[in-house]
């Protein structure tokens, strides 16, 4: 089968979707970068962890061919799900995990990314978010694909902050998701890899830095805070985030 990590930008996406990359492969399945270039996938497989940007089937179709060659592989992306996805979800040939965050935190996070990478005289995904404000633009969009995954009941939906504060708890649905054992040399070796606290920048892929779920109240300012809030109070209820 096919294996879908897919995440809110900056929500702990990368940490996620390694730990799933590396229980699929300890399970028996294929190490997702190898399968990109065997079969010549770098062009819709892309940057270090084989993101998809979006489920549409003339990128789906493709990255889904060697599963029908007999290989199971995790990929990862920031789309929305999308009738093919569904399709093959409903074949049980695509499993699908969501991650999402405190909207605030993962903004917070993108705009100060962003920042740093401009720094050091480079560019990505968010260096064009110069204010808080563009970085409540940039979120918004990904607030309307958290709702179309949670609508879906085969999917499993993980929060960020869930994940930090009950690792094993969640770390046993993932596994029950995957339809893996709950226990095994593998499995185990890989739950400890990523446990909290022993994630750090320094594991190639990861994305995964300060991790603090609140900071955003300290590293903002009041009026900040208060747009902030004015802006996503339609989601942070029904998100489980106080304002």
């Amino acid at each position: 089968m096919l294996v879908l990590s897919a995440g809110m930008p900056r929500a702990g996406s990368g940490w996620h979707y390694n730990l799933i990359h590396d229980l699929v492969v300890a399970s028996g399945g294929a190490d997702a970068r190898q399968v990109r270039k065997a079969f010549h996938l770098e062009k819709l497989l892309t940057e270090v962890n084989c993101n998809l940007s979006t489920l549409a089937s003339f990128r789906l179709l493709p990255v889904f061919f060697p599963v029908l060659l007999g290989r199971t592989y995790a990929i990862k992306t920031h789309a929305g799900p999308s009738p093919t996805a569904s399709l093959l979800m409903r074949s049980r040939k695509l499993v699908a995990i969501y991650i999402y965050r405190d909207p605030r935190a993962a903004l917070l996070s993108a705009y100060e990314y962003g920042r740093r990478v401009l720094e050091q005289g480079k560019s990505n995904a968010f260096s064009h978010l110069e204010s808080v404000e563009a970085a409540i633009v940039f979120i918004k969009p990904y607030l309307k694909i958290w709702e179309r995954w949670m609508e879906d009941d085969r999917v499993l939906k993980v929060r960020y902050e869930d994940l930090l504060s009950g690792y094993d708890r969640e770390f046993k649905r993932l596994v029950e998701q995957l339809g893996l054992p709950a226990a095994g040399r593998g499995i185990e070796t890989v739950k400890e890899k990523y446990r909290p606290g022993r994630v750090g920048p320094e594991q190639i892929g990861t994305h995964f830095n300060v991790g603090k779920p609140e900071r955003f109240r300290e590293a903002l300012s009041s009026d900040e805070l208060d747009s902030l809030n004015r802006a996503l109070e339609p989601y942070l209820g029904r998100m489980g985030y106080p304002i």
